[in-house]
């Protein structure tokens, strides 16, 4: 992989022909379907946009009776189709679409600028050997793509935009699925503004997809809105990876999909790697699979924690009493020092037993790349968290959340 060509991608040159901009989606394979919706839909307060029966793909009943809820659930907290996907782990092992043993996040999905990065990314991973999965335009979510393996077995998809969903809360109606690709797609395509005029042409109703309806009524008032949680997600990622061979992971995440290294930390003698794609302190961080014992996390699993940012530090809060009256333990199971750049962050595990961090603010690099200096964070237990921060915090930096809470 190492070459001196570089690529221009919308006028710059870059060593990769495209740039990841932000992670757009992620999601679990679920043992426990039932329990997990509620977590992340009832309690974390995910919106589903779309079901998919996998139940449909078996060839009898008896393949997949007794296993649980069959669905696989889309799901968002703000207008993208889909933030975080919930896949049934043992229906689709009875279908035979195992995963690698401790593999149970069936995608990591990074955006992309434009569609043409997508086709360039693809023909770029071909000559230079690079097995992909599959390509093409997935439904639901309508987002053209490519899909790759880092080298742990993580599915990472490369993705361009992604199916708005509006004021209404519908979903792409299933009648405007033919719009879907299952290979490389030949450009230019046209617009999705062309897409829906056609399916109007044809008497198909764009507002007669999947909506949402809440199970939990809005009692909180959140910063002036009513609100079934007392908090709102605005913003997925970073993700935290458990890895078996740093050295391979880190030749893939950086030479092969073009992350920078913001920061590495040397914890319990093993050196642990965290590396951005934007302006963020990181949105991915490799540790060694060596540690995962020690930090006390769920064996059955690589993914070491996924974060997930609320609207501001009184929410976070809020979110960790939250969760404690709904019989959660809310833990630091993620030292200080594991998580540089985010101060204050609670952990909490799904019933599956995958951490997922809350934060609230993520220190923000720059134009010289450089991280704040130690001496001057202000990092702090659960235990010791002020009532409130000064304006030396990272709070309100970064990229806002676009849209009405709820």
């Amino acid at each position: 992989m190492s070459s001196s060509k570089k690529f221009n991608v919308g006028g710059v040159l870059l060593d990769q022909p495209f740039k990841i901009r932000r992670l757009g989606h992620f999601g679990f394979n679920l043992s426990d379907m039932e329990a997990g919706r509620r977590f992340y839909v009832d309690l974390l307060g995910f919106k589903i946009s779309d079901v998919m029966d996998y139940s449909k793909r078996a060839t009898s009943p008896e393949q997949v009776a007794g296993l649980g809820d069959p669905n696989g659930y889309f799901t968002r907290y703000g207008g993208d189709h889909h933030a975080m996907v919930l896949f049934p782990k043992r229906v689709r092992d009875a279908l035979g679409r195992a995963e690698k043993p401790g593999v149970t996040i069936n995608q990591i999905t990074w955006q992309v600028g434009s569609m043409s990065e997508v086709s360039h990314a693809i023909r770029w991973f071909n000559a230079n050997g690079i097995k992909q999965q599959r390509s093409g335009r997935d439904m639901p979510g309508s987002n053209w793509h490519t899909y790759l393996y880092d080298p742990d077995g993580h599915s990472n998809e490369l993705y361009y935009g992604i199916e708005q969903i509006g004021w209404n809360g519908h979903s792409k109606p299933r009648a405007m699925y033919d719009r879907g690709f299952d290979k490389p797609p030949e450009l230019p395509q046209i617009s999705e503004y062309e897409e829906v005029e056609q399916a109007r042409a044809n008497g198909i109703d764009p507002a007669t997809g999947y909506r949402h309806v809440e199970s939990l009524a809005a009692i909180y008032d959140v910063d002036g809105i009513l609100l079934p949680r007392p908090f709102k997600i605005v913003r997925i990622g970073p993700v935290y990876l458990f890895t078996d061979d740093m050295a391979r992971a880190e030749i893939f995440y950086r030479s092969r999909l073009g992350f920078t290294l913001t920061e590495e930390v040397i914890w319990q003698d093993q050196r642990c790697l965290f590396l951005r794609c934007n302006s963020e302190h990181h949105s991915l961080a490799l540790l060694p699979t060596t540690l995962r014992e020690a930090l006390g996390l769920s064996l059955h699993t690589k993914s070491a924690a996924l974060g997930l940012q609320l609207a501001n530090y009184r929410q976070l809060k809020e979110a960790v009493k939250f969760f404690q009256a709904q019989g959660f333990k809310v833990s630091e199971t993620i030292p200080l020092e594991l998580h540089p750049g985010i101060d204050h962050a609670a952990h909490v595990f799904d019933p599956d037993g995958h951490c997922i961090q809350l934060y609230c603010a993520m220190e923000q690099l720059g134009w010289d790349g450089k991280v704040k200096p130690k001496e001057l964070r202000n990092a702090k237990k659960l235990s010791e968290w002020p009532e409130t921060l000064d304006v030396g915090s990272n709070a309100y930096a970064g990229e806002p959340f676009l849209g009405p809470w709820g």
